[in-house]
């Protein structure tokens, strides 16, 4: 039968129009695929700038986190020659012998389709950086119009760019895996290192991991992650890209991948703090320009701080306080601890920012400079992003008596003038009533000096210094040490009555720690672009606030309160050796009304720690609760640890100087002594020349000196001995 010419006529014509049928349909397909603007103009790739993710790095050069999509472009002469190696060994051998369309692997992939098979291995380098740039022009779908588009894009990318800039676009685009885009990225997620210094082992992985990034994943599957880098190092082989000898010493390197991709988690309060300052520098530009944010955060500190303050705080919800947090009796704690209020709920509480349960705020800056090293602004960054360091107004209690002492020393008070600690009533013009302020003991001493006073920190001594002095002075002495908040010029202000943000009072201390110089926070080193040009870099700024010597006077009383027995933070800090005597320190204890605010305010000479507990509504945290007795102990747990990596500071810092001098005076009376006096009554003190006492003790005179008998029948008349008279016995 097919003998017969009309059968071989009928079926040549048969198969001649069912292939011009089937060319017909392929040509319209093929000039239809592109109509319009179904597909994307490559002339787009002469201005193209990929997004790339805002890097926030800490002081040490590491990976905090980043905001937007994860990419760094990088040029392909700057990678590893191992990368492009191996990406063309596994995703395209041809690479450099085709014009975008491996044809070989297109006819197996439409075999394979027609066959229903999985569709794999069809597309080069060409088509996938068509299919991935132009995603929003060629979406992801199996289809064969999706493919015929890809191809005519792919074709007019050969013919426009040439081949080592389409590897380099591939390279700096490909998906490997989470949010990791491009060469570069990935090796510094997986490897911790640049993709200039990947090794082969490390290439192949990285090429392994481009046709399922997710399946393929070193950390979580490294087995199948093993499997396959090995059979990218068997294709480089046989590529001549590597001997058999070096394939298999290859294959025998074990897979080593950084222990973390980025201390995401760590810092979430810092990192949002400075992201807000980015924002409203650099708007939306700052998630997709590939800023790299460099900023002052200390890792190490900032995981001792976390550590520190949430150990603290758990151990006060448990009642586990020491017998020296226990001074005036502290007692159990009365309400639901964090772990209580979240077993209850089954869970994390929602977003919110006001939590139920005690909360705790921490701030470390460099005296110096003030460049925040570690920053805690709650308990739960994922419930609450509300920052308790930077946004929370709360009352700073007794923190807030240097600035009274401060000015008192600016107007020429020397730290020996005495005030008497006594009951005293102020009528209040507000309210019509008597204002009958207390010492937290409940008790009264009699005269004392401003040292003293400090040191023990007497409500009483602080009110009365600052009606001595004029609450307007001391209101625009906290003014000079930068606080921004309305200070209410009433006497209680004097012992912590207006409200503060606690980062502003770290701040204002560093004028303490650095004899008189205030430095403001600052969080940003500086911003490059995806370049690496500067593009913002903020500059210190500090100011001169008091001259050194009246700043070395208050510098030495707020020592007292940590160094001395009598101290408020004596006991949290230097009893039984919780901070070493060998690193120099000073701070205040803080305390409000009912125990709702507990403070330290802490410092050595180079580092200012400031802590804060409570609740976000205020309420009691507990009977007796005290900054010196919930607070410093914190302070002192986390300063042991950031000393225990870096030497102890200088004590040049805190150099007395040389014009100050010095008097043997009387404790009680504030009178150079006499060998009469008590030796237990007698101290050296330190004066600015002009403010030191003249007069001699009139209680304790030098009958010698004075020419006064036994029978004189005791001091001269006045005010001072009647004070001292009134303590004897103490």
């Amino acid at each position: 039968m097919w003998r017969k010419p009309e059968t071989r006529r009928n079926v040549g014509f048969s198969f001649f129009a069912v292939m011009g049928l089937g060319m017909g349909v392929a040509f319209g397909s093929w000039t239809r695929a592109c109509a319009g603007t179904s597909c994307p103009s490559i002339s787009y790739l002469e201005t193209w700038q990929p997004e790339q993710s805002a890097k926030f790095y800490a002081a040490d050069g590491r990976l905090i986190r980043d905001f937007g999509e994860t990419r760094t472009i990088v040029a392909l002469e700057a990678m590893s020659p191992a990368i492009p190696a191996a990406f063309l060994a596994a995703e395209d051998r041809r690479f450099f012998q085709h014009s975008g369309v491996d044809y070989r692997g297109f006819i197996r992939q439409f075999r394979n389709l027609m066959l229903g098979r999985r569709l794999a291995g069809g597309s080069t380098i060409t088509m996938q950086l068509a299919r991935n740039v132009f995603r929003t022009k060629l979406p992801w779908e199996r289809s064969i119009q999706r493919k015929v588009r890809e191809i005519q894009v792919a074709l007019e990318l050969e013919r426009t760019y040439p081949k080592e800039r389409i590897l380099e676009l591939y390279l700096n685009q490909i998906f490997l895996g989470g949010r990791i885009n491009g060469v570069e990225e990935a090796a510094r997620r997986y490897f911790g290192k640049s993709s200039s210094q990947v090794n082969v082992a490390e290439a192949a992985l990285l090429a392994a991991l481009a046709p399922r990034p997710n399946s393929y994943q070193p950390r979580g599957n490294p087995e199948s992650a093993l499997l396959h880098r090995n059979i990218v190092l068997n294709s480089m082989r046989d590529e001549g890209y590597l001997t058999p000898e070096e394939a298999e010493q290859w294959k025998a390197h074990p897979i080593e991948v950084s222990s973390r991709e980025d201390f995401l988690g760590v810092g979430e309060y810092f990192v949002e703090w400075v992201r807000k300052q980015l924002y409203a520098r650099f708007g939306d530009a700052l998630f997709d320009k590939g800023f790299r944010v460099y900023t002052t955060l200390d890792l190490s500190m900032q995981l001792s701080a976390e550590r520190a303050l949430e150990k603290r705080l758990r151990e006060i919800e448990a009642g586990n306080l020491r017998p020296q947090d226990s001074t005036y009796g502290l007692r159990e704690f009365p309400h639901p601890s964090y772990k209580q209020i979240h077993d209850s709920l089954g869970g994390v509480l929602s977003e919110s920012s006001e939590m139920p349960y005690l909360q705790g705020a921490l701030i470390t800056m460099e005296a110096e400079n003030g460049y925040v090293r570690a920053m805690v602004g709650g308990r739960n960054y994922d419930e609450s992003k509300f920052n308790r360091a930077t946004q929370a107004l709360r009352q700073p209690g007794s923190t807030f008596k240097p600035f009274v002492y401060s000015a008192a020393i600016r107007a020429n008070r020397p730290a020996s003038h005495i005030i008497v600690d006594s009951a005293i009533s102020i009528f209040q013009p507000t309210t019509g009533q008597p204002w009958e302020p207390r010492n937290f003991e409940g008790d009264y001493r009699g005269p004392m000096t401003l040292r003293q006073g400090l040191r023990t920190s007497r409500n009483l001594i602080a009110i009365q210094l600052g009606r001595e002095i004029g609450v307007n002075t001391f209101v625009g002495e906290a003014l000079r040490y930068k606080l921004s908040t309305r200070i209410p010029t009433v006497p209680s202000t004097a012992i912590g009555g207006g409200e503060v943000y606690p980062i502003e009072m770290v701040s204002a201390y560093t004028g303490f720690a650095t004899l008189g110089v205030h430095a403001a926070p600052l969080g940003i080193l500086r911003v490059e672009d995806a370049e690496g040009n500067i593009v913002w870099q903020p500059q210190v700024r500090t100011e001169r606030i008091m001259d050194r010597e009246h700043a070395w006077i208050m510098n030495s009383m707020l020592q007292e309160v940590v160094n001395v027995p009598t101290g408020t933070a004596w006991g949290a800090i230097r009893s039984r050796g919780r901070f070493p005597r060998s690193i120099l320190a000073g701070g205040k204890t803080g305390t409000t009304n009912d125990g709702t605010d507990v403070w330290f305010m802490g410092f050595t000479p180079e580092l200012v720690t400031g802590i804060w507990m409570g609740f976000d509504r205020p309420q009691r945290i507990m009977d007796a609760a005290t900054g010196g007795g919930l607070a410093a102990p914190a302070w002192a747990e986390y300063m042991n640890e950031v000393y225990a990596r870096r030497a102890a500071p200088d004590s040049a810092p805190w150099r007395r100087p040389a014009s100050l001098i010095t008097r043997q005076v009387d404790k009680f009376t504030g009178f150079l002594a006499t060998r009469f006096c008590p030796i237990h009554e007698r101290y050296q003190e330190w004066y600015i020349p002009g403010t030191e006492p003249t007069e001699y003790c009139p209680y304790h005179p030098d009958p010698f000196r004075f020419g006064i008998s036994s029978s004189a029948g005791g001091p001269p008349g006045g005010w001072n001995a009647q004070i001292h008279r009134s303590t004897v016995g103490r």
